[in-house]
């Protein structure tokens, strides 16, 4: 989230887009409704089903699953040339002034530097022309025809309004009008917020869609505003902390990047890390990436980090692959390449797609561990459970060891939300039976490993036997402590530009403007810097004043960075530092300072007359409109078609094939042969949560199982009625990877659209149920999804994908 659950409620209008917010978030959909209360806000409800978000909605629009970005493309075509933008923020606060090098290009769905046959781009060709002194030229009458503004314009004429009825499956009537109303909020006295979540997520070219979301945002002036911003609503309570604390494979804490092959020294390494300003005067913050890593490697080496061995950088390892994520992992699995695994908190067989290709990765290892507090069917997945996971276990030769652990409730410790907020809770009961908490079975275990090398050696001990491990409780290592290290510490006194000590030897850093690139700090996760100082653990506090009645209470828990709750909140500000508007004022210039309603984004004495931008983290002190090199299809969002499309042909590029689908997909070779036609498989699915139920856990409550007992799917009348089947009636459902079956719920919900020249039906699969737990077993849904990832994040394409469907008898 750039913005926070309770800033919605300053929301003129909502645009909840790639997401249930209703049904998936039911605590923090009152948000929505006290925008609506207050404000008398419009929301706005586009999904591929009629939902509980869109039975509370003003408006609503029918989508077909996976072609969001023509949706948003044309809407910035839109924007643009009926002058509907907000001219100010965008010539002021965006890239749309830095003119683009010459070589850029881009033509039939491709971006210049494709190669076919490695299936990546060379984006060398993505950059700004660069004058003498290193800085990029600019056009700040945006009429230059190779400026950011133009190439985004040219870019975007192609998504018409009749494209997107072509291809969405929208009116041209509800286009224009729902259009109509988003641009309404370039207004500054008006703010639109954007709600998404997996919808937009897992797609082939989910980061793509979320980027054009914040383009969207950028044109109407709405980044830094409150009421405004790009917002994901996450899945789980601590999927935000998953990814802040470095869990993905190819990060370390704090966002910082895990070293590729080709960066065999730390001197490369920083090279490419830190990011000086591409615009003279600007803040550029990853210039101080430097600060960041050598605090966190001192955090986990301590004196054995040095300047002289480079903070210990030889004994990180070096990704061979882009990512090393789980999509290549369970490939490896699937080839023998893996000895063991362990599977913490994640019921993998469930989660992940293809589960004929998970479960035989599963029963080619030695060995697997299942860290969790329930008997989750990745536990068991070597069992027979008859229909529903039909296995012979004697043909299975992996050992399988399951350690119960405790749930949140029965631990202490902070829970990162949606918001960025770190909340703090104490434990509530002591785990039942031999379940113990995942910090002691880790710790435990790093112990043991570490007394193995000890004892016996290895190729490559030293970061094991190295690794700080200074808890009083070496095997149990105590949320408090593990929160105090991230927060970070000081190594040595230190002292400001005047000579004068800011900060003792051993005392608790006050947030990461205080850590050093010399080895006087360490830190183990930059961004959460802040959250337990010397005053104590910020993330336990419990004020819920609200001085400027914005929803901010900042003296509530703690928001990373800097107990900031709306990020690039400068750009609430005109350039002179006034407010756009005075219903909208947030942060402003009090002659002195910047000040007013949260800790403003931006250095807090840089007058604006001093000419530096809001978005002090990139390199140009501007939102972006052109990613020169953050994402890997290209630097504009292009609309590809899914994997599995009901469609023969990407409209958007209709005469080159190889920009049917996303060009870079992350697809592996033995998989190729796995996607089904839109012959054998005429019906788009889409997969969704439900309100009773939470993921795979809640079918082990009995009181949810009763609430929500039986697997179904949702299927519209007009197809119900063309195959034959009637409300209650059980029906197969088939993709190319596997069948399930379910009970057919016939509705209006969903209705079939027109799409290039064709119908096109689309259904609706929940995804809680499996063969374990108290409700009724079934098969899993990820039986029938296809093994594909998005070409940056990895994250699976659940979304959209073909099927069949037909009545094979009996009701439920």
């Amino acid at each position: 989230m750039t913005n926070h659950w309770a800033d919605i409620a300053n929301a003129n209008v909502i645009l909840s887009m790639g997401g249930n917010s209703a049904e998936a978030h039911p605590v923090g959909f009152r948000w929505v409704m006290r925008a609506k209360e207050r404000n008398d806000a419009i929301l706005i409800s586009i999904d591929p089903r009629f939902n509980r978000t869109t039975a509370v909605a003003d408006y609503h629009a029918w989508l077909r699953t996976g072609t969001d970005i023509v949706f948003l493309g044309g809407l910035i075509n839109y924007l643009i040339e009926n002058e509907l933008y907000a001219q100010e923020y965008v010539r002021e606060y965006t890239d749309a002034s830095l003119i683009v090098a010459e070589g850029f290009g881009f033509e039939e769905g491709l971006f210049s530097g494709y190669d076919q046959a490695t299936k990546t781009y060379d984006r060398q060709t993505w950059n700004f022309d660069m004058d003498e002194r290193g800085f990029a030229r600019r056009d700040p009458s945006l009429q230059h025809p190779r400026c950011v503004f133009q190439l985004l314009r040219q870019h975007y004429s192609r998504y018409t309004v009749e494209q997107v009825e072509n291809i969405c499956g929208m009116p041209k009537e509800t286009v224009l009008q729902i259009w109509d109303l988003i641009a309404q909020t370039a207004a500054p006295d008006k703010t639109l917020t954007i709600l998404y979540a997996l919808g937009w997520t897992q797609h082939t070219i989910g980061s793509q869609i979320i980027r054009c979301g914040a383009m969207v945002q950028l044109l109407l002036g709405n980044m830094g505003m409150p009421g405004g911003g790009v917002n994901a609503l996450r899945g789980h309570s601590n999927i935000q902390g998953l990814t802040d604390i470095g869990l993905l494979s190819n990060l370390l804490p704090g966002y910082l990047n895990l070293p590729s092959a080709n960066l065999q020294t730390y001197e490369d390494y920083m090279r490419t890390r830190i990011k000086q300003p591409l615009v003279e005067g600007e803040v550029s913050y990853w210039k101080f990436y430097e600060r960041f890593f050598v605090s966190l490697m001192k955090d986990w080496y301590g004196d054995v980090a040095t300047a002289e061995n480079d903070w210990c950088y030889d004994w990180l390892p070096k990704l061979s692959v882009p990512i090393y994520d789980i999509l290549h992992a369970i490939n490896d699995m699937t080839l023998g390449k893996m000895t063991g695994a362990f599977c913490q908190g994640f019921n993998i067989l469930a989660a992940f797609p293809n589960k004929a290709k998970v479960m035989d990765g599963l029963s080619k290892l030695k060995y697997f561990v299942i860290m969790d507090p329930l008997t989750v069917e990745t536990g068991e997945f070597w069992k027979n459970f008859g229909e529903y996971h039909d296995v012979d276990p004697s043909q299975i030769g992996t050992e399988v060891f399951r350690l119960p652990t405790t749930c949140f409730a029965e631990d202490d410790g902070s829970i990162t939300n949606s918001s960025r907020w770190l909340q703090w809770h104490e434990r509530s009961a002591p785990g039942p039976g031999e379940s113990m908490t995942d910090t002691e079975i880790l710790g435990e275990l790093m112990l043991r490993i570490k007394k193995l090398y000890q004892d016996e050696g290895g190729a490559f001990p030293d970061p094991i036997l190295n690794l700080s491990w200074n808890y009083k409780r070496p095997n149990f290592p105590t949320a408090a402590e593990l929160a105090m290290e991230y927060n970070g510490r000081a190594l040595e006194d230190l002292t400001d530009e005047n000579g004068q000590v800011i900060r003792r030897k051993g005392e608790q850093l006050k947030d990461f403007s205080e850590l050093r690139a010399d080895g006087s700090t360490a830190c183990g996760c930059w961004i959460y810097s802040g959250a337990w100082t010397e005053e104590g653990n910020m993330m336990s506090r419990r004020d819920n004043t609200d001085p400027y009645g914005t929803g901010n209470t900042i003296g509530w828990a703690w928001a990373w960075p800097m107990n900031r709750r709306v990020l690039y909140n400068r750009a609430s500000a005109r350039p002179d530092g006034t407010p756009w508007a005075p219903n909208k004022a947030f942060i402003w210039w009090d002659g002195e300072r910047w000040t007013g309603a949260d800790v403003p984004d931006f250095p807090l004495t840089s007058p604006p007359s001093a000419g530096v931008k809001p978005f002090i983290i990139t390199q140009t002190g501007g939102g972006h409109f052109f990613a020169a090199e953050w994402l890997n299809e290209g630097p504009f969002p292009e609309h590809y078609e899914p994997m599995e499309s009901p469609l023969d042909r990407n409209p958007m590029s209709p005469n080159n094939p190889l920009a049917f689908h996303n060009p870079i997909v992350r697809v592996f070779e033995q998989d190729r042969d796995s996607f089904g036609s839109n012959t054998d498989f005429p019906y788009v699915a889409t997969t969704y949560r439900l309100t009773e139920h939470f993921h795979f856990w809640t079918t082990h409550a009995r009181l949810n199982a009763i609430a929500q007992p039986e697997k179904f799917i949702e299927i519209g009348e007009v197809l119900a009625q063309e195959l034959g089947i009637s409300v209650g009636e059980r029906v197969r459902v088939s993709s190319k990877r596997g069948f399930i079956t379910a009970v057919a719920v016939v509705t209006k919900r969903l209705v079939p659209l027109q799409i290039d020249g064709r119908t096109v039906h689309q259904i609706g699969i929940p995804i809680h149920w499996g063969f374990k737990g108290v409700a009724k077993k079934a098969h899993l849904t990820n039986t029938l999804t296809p093994f594909v990832g998005d070409g940056n994040t990895q994250t699976p394409e659940f979304k959209s994908f073909l099927v069949n469907v037909e009545k094979i008898g009996g009701t439920a």
